[in-house]
């Protein structure tokens, strides 16, 4: 052999060090490496050599080759930060400059509707209330008179988590209802709440999608009655859709956590095809409401025959849709910059109930 394994080390390491630029340091890497290279040449020698002379022979021409590797990838690196300095240096940016009228954001329909609803019940005496997006079982359902195998439970779609070691398991909550249960376990009525907040169920189409928004509202005291859930949502829908006399109307329902239980229409037509909020002959449902079932108050510590309230609940992307006619719940979702750019709302246009809630 003509070549030792340290004058080849010394060669290479001085090459690397030589190298002038990136583009250099790869031609010493093939020279070096590369299958014809003069370090995977050494490995060549192996077959001719006695059999007691190879292992100690490969065990250095490996220790060259990671000694030489090592080498190349840190004079890279010096390269590669060399060049990023050098980038930086040569690019600079006049943050004086105004913002490029193009690149202006914009608030998302759902959260110009969010304030909507929490502008418009924070004048009648509300607070906004929130809570987990994780759930165990007992807020989610038995808290809120769902018993283990009851049949409403299969009105939901759930998406449950695996089960933890304690035996417990959760669930991304069905329903804002939840925090209701919480907020009547922490709190001493009266209690007068709003629950804007997301919800998940198994459900995709162009009017549900497995994320989506919630509000809820809660008055607990001693006096609240039907007459007052309905004067209550009245008054947020005329002032929502901007309609004085918007006539309503309750339908008999049923839901587990409510008794009695209505679902409230809204007028409106539908002629030509197109749907427009208003005292037109026709009837659209807008959201489900009732008193707080006894059982209810029960789990939550609260005595039925002392405290009474009613809730109701709506979906922040059904309102807007209807508001603003946006026809498929899905864009919601999509980040399409041209439907945000179309729908959205300058960050400065806060909704209030005295300055307008309407673009």
């Amino acid at each position: 052999m003509t070549e030792t394994i340290p004058s080849i080390r010394d060669e290479l390491l001085a090459a690397i060090a030589n190298a002038a630029d990136a583009a250099a340091l790869d031609v010493v890497r093939v020279a070096a490496l590369g299958k014809s290279g003069r370090v995977t040449g050494l490995l060549k020698n192996l077959g001719t050599m006695p059999p007691e002379q190879r292992k100690d022979y490969g065990r250095d021409v490996n220790i060259l080759k990671d000694e030489i590797a090592a080498a190349l990838e840190s004079r890279k690196k010096s390269f590669d930060a060399a060049a990023l300095d050098s980038k930086l240096a040569s690019e600079s940016m006049d943050v004086s400059l105004t913002v490029r009228p193009e690149a202006r954001g914009s608030l998302h329909p759902i959260s110009q509707t969010m304030d909507e609803v929490a502008a418009i019940f924070g004048q009648m005496g509300f607070e906004v209330a929130d809570g987990p997006d994780i759930e165990d079982d007992f807020h989610n359902f038995t808290a809120l008179n769902f018993p283990p195998g009851h049949p409403a439970r299969e009105m939901h779609d759930t998406f449950f988590l695996p089960q933890t070691e304690d035996g417990n398991r959760y669930l991304l909550r069905t329903h804002t209802s939840p925090v209701q249960i919480r907020t009547m376990m922490t709190q001493k009525p009266p209690i007068r709440v709003i629950i804007p907040g997301r919800t998940y169920r198994c459900d995709y189409d162009m009017t549900h999608t497995p994320m989506f928004h919630q509000v809820e509202l809660l008055v607990i005291d001693t006096e609240t009655n039907m007459a007052h859930l309905r004067g209550c949502l009245q008054e947020f829908v005329r002032t929502y859709f901007g309609v004085d006399d918007l006539t309503t109307r309750f339908r008999p329902s049923f839901f587990p956590f409510t008794e009695p239980s209505a679902e409230m229409d809204i007028g409106c037509s539908r002629k030509g095809g197109e749907l427009k909020i208003g005292n037109y002959g026709d009837w659209l449902e807008i959201l489900g409401c009732g008193m707080v079932h006894p059982n209810v108050l029960k789990a939550c510590g609260l005595d039925p025959n002392v405290y009474q309230g009613f809730a109701a609940g709506m979906g922040i992307e059904r309102i807007a849709m209807l508001k603003y006619g946006i026809p498929d719940l899905r864009t919601f979702f999509e980040s399409d910059l041209r439907w945000l750019k179309h729908y959205g709302f300058a960050s400065l246009d806060i909704p209030t109930v005295t300055g307008g809630l309407t673009r």
